[in-house]
């Protein structure tokens, strides 16, 4: 198929997908009018049933929480699928390749840009940690908490400090606590399977007190697990697309 007629049938395809999502969007309630029930039901039962004030949490890690793990493992994937990529290009290239701006080097980091990330690396993990191990608490989660870890990650290659960065995030460690992230997630449904339930039920106690740090049962550890897999895979696929990025611009020059 010649450059032309992959073009169009691009442009067919794409005006086919645009014109389904306008129609779906003219079904779409009015800002503001939600139809119900569901919402108000979950409002109603939800911090009862789960001891967890944020009901967002409860939704995703409990009443659908067979649909996060799929989602979780969709990162999981992915972050794979480009490790195994460039890995793979990495490993078969047997000329070198052309840097297309290799006779212009890079700028060093500003002193403003080093000083300013560096200063952040302390707050943005803390306040990822927070995000990713109090779900059942605050509008927060193990999703959020793990892409604002990983940008302390990034923080650190921002500052100028490529080799630093590869330093506190090697490889074999960061996809070991990437599977660790899935696996638990996985493990803590099993884990009630084992005890004659159904995959995913609440087997933990709930505590006493709804919002408490002790409060939500499996709640509060799977949105741990999930902020270990989604921090581990965004600094893996990082780490990758930098790799590949200096072996192209050493093999240019």
């Amino acid at each position: 198929m010649n450059p032309a007629a992959r073009r169009w049938v691009f442009l067919i395809a794409g005006a086919g997908l645009v014109a389904f999502y306008l129609w779906g969007l003219t079904g779409l309630p009015g800002f503001g009018n939600y139809p119900g029930p569901y919402g108000f039901i979950i409002n109603q039962v939800a911090v009862g049933q789960t001891k967890a004030t944020a009901v967002v949490s409860a939704i995703n890690f409990e009443y659908r929480g067979f649909d996060t793990v799929g989602e979780e493992f969709i990162l999981f994937v992915a972050a794979a699928g480009v490790s195994v990529v460039l890995r793979h290009l990495r490993g078969e290239r047997e000329r070198s390749a052309l840097d297309e701006a290799k006779d212009r080097d890079a700028p060093p980091t500003s002193e403003a840009v080093r000083t300013l990330a560096l200063v952040l690396i302390g707050p943005v993990v803390i306040l990822g940690w927070y995000l990713a191990s109090h779900a059942q608490t605050s509008p927060s989660g193990g999703f959020q908490g793990g892409v604002v870890l990983a940008t302390a990650f990034v923080l650190i290659y921002l500052s100028g400090q490529f080799l630093v960065f590869k330093r506190v995030s090697p490889v074999a460690i960061t996809e070991a606590v990437e599977a660790a992230g899935a696996a638990g997630f996985a493990c803590v449904g099993l884990s009630a399977v084992l005890m004659g339930l159904p995959y995913l039920t609440n087997d933990l106690g709930l505590g006493t007190t709804p919002g408490a740090i002790d409060s939500s049962g499996t709640i509060a550890l799977i949105s741990f697990f999930v902020g270990l897999e989604v921090a581990a895979a965004f600094v893996l696929i990082v780490g990758e697309l930098l790799e590949q990025t200096l072996l192209i611009r050493q093999e240019g020059r």
